[in-house]
């Protein structure tokens, strides 16, 4: 894995496939396997560049509170790096607010599209996003805390899946100190001047997500200037729960803007 040195904390990040570069921001406390379920997808006609924020799988653990603008410099560190001079940027949670103030701030940026992104953080449930939360260690714990993620049922319907996914957690999860550091992020999160905004964006939300207020998502593809709202039946991980869904609207929605 390509490791970039962001001044004193080193970020490694993967590549996969060929073309347009789409780079991949993720929800706090969780590792880069949350993207697993479409790398492959969107590999077939795009790059593919997943990082692990600083706390998180096997980039540096730095002392926090960590900040949004620290993440934001994380990204441009490792779009830099790879040599990238714009790019689709798709962000998840905590990393959608990365996602709209990388575009505010950097603007070397094509499109963004977010799942599950707070516009500020009364939009959060902090006590649902502390229930995510599991030692690395506990594998039922870590079974257990995904139902706040997905849908009711989820979990129950997908057990083996689930089990997987706890493998992965175990693996690329951020410990206390990341997830502390993450979630200072978030609780100062403020996404403003969003009129500024001007790149096209595509907002999934899922319909049944219990950490993001579920009327965030309309809320801010309003705000944005080129936003579009999507719909999905969903908890807060509309990209791991309905990856299908998600891809293939991201896909039909980025060729729509090359068409444009």
């Amino acid at each position: 894995m390509p490791t970039v040195h962001n001044g004193s904390v080193d970020i490694e990040y993967v590549v996969h496939g060929d073309g347009p570069t789409v780079v991949c921001c993720g929800v706090a406390g969780l590792g880069a396997w949350q993207w697993s379920y479409l790398t492959t997808p969107l590999a077939r006609e795009f790059e593919v560049v997943v990082f692990d924020y600083r706390g998180t799988g096997q980039s540096d653990t730095p002392d926090g509170p960590y900040a949004v603008s620290d993440l934001v410099s994380d990204l441009d560190a490792v779009l830099s790096d790879h040599g990238a001079r714009s790019a689709h940027v798709f962000g998840a949670g905590l990393g959608g607010v990365v996602a709209v103030e990388y575009a505010r701030r950097v603007g070397r940026v094509d499109s963004i599209a977010l799942v599950g992104t707070p516009i500020s953080a009364s939009d959060v449930s902090f006590d649902a996003l502390e229930q995510l939360r599991a030692p690395l260690d506990d594998s039922d714990a870590l079974h257990r805390s995904l139902s706040v993620a997905f849908a009711p049922g989820t979990v129950e319907a997908h057990s083996e899946e689930v089990d997987r996914i706890v493998d992965w957690r175990r693996e690329d999860d951020a410990g206390p100190a990341g997830w502390d550091g993450q979630l200072a992020a978030m609780r100062a999160a403020e996404l403003t001047d969003l009129y500024a905004v001007t790149t096209p964006a595509l907002v999934f939300q899922g319909v049944e997500d219990r950490i993001v207020d579920p009327d965030a998502g309309a809320r801010l593809a309003e705000r944005l200037p080129r936003g579009e709202h999507r719909a999905v039946e969903s908890g807060h991980l509309a990209h791991v729960e309905q990856p299908r869904v998600v891809a293939d609207e991201l896909l039909a929605w980025l060729d729509s803007q090359r068409d444009a």
